[in-house]
């Protein structure tokens, strides 16, 4: 990958990192962690118990997807660092640059990636 490709793509992932933190934040209400996240949540009394526990389930599955988020942000910028991103970590081929442009965390390729979900969910 051109060094101009490189610093493209970690550009984009810097932003996107300061906008999943953000988004983590902001679930969080400010600089707190999950921790009084979560004790708030469950001290909150509700008159519908069913909808309380809906609204913290919600709330925790957005968090763990930021989570992820950043996770698969952080290893792409690693990858940027040491040279390998930009190829399938299963085949070594190259990723297209649409599919990163699409998907800048995507660490395979198109075939690789469909076997790695059908593997998954079979």
């Amino acid at each position: 990958m051109t060094a101009v490709l490189s610093d493209t793509f970690q550009a984009q992932l810097v932003a996107l990192r300061a906008e999943a933190l953000a988004q983590l934040r902001a679930q969080r209400g400010g600089a707190r962690g999950r921790a009084e996240s979560a004790a708030d949540a469950l001290s909150e009394v509700s008159d519908d118990q069913a909808s309380a526990d809906t609204e913290r389930g919600l709330a925790f599955a957005l968090e763990e997807r930021e989570s992820a988020e950043l996770i698969a942000i952080d290893a792409a910028l690693q990858r940027i660092a040491d040279g390998s991103y930009g190829l399938c970590l299963d085949c070594g081929v190259a990723i297209p640059t649409a599919r990163l442009h699409a998907n800048p965390t995507a660490m395979r390729c198109v075939t690789c990636q469909d076997k790695a979900e059908r593997a998954r969910y079979a």
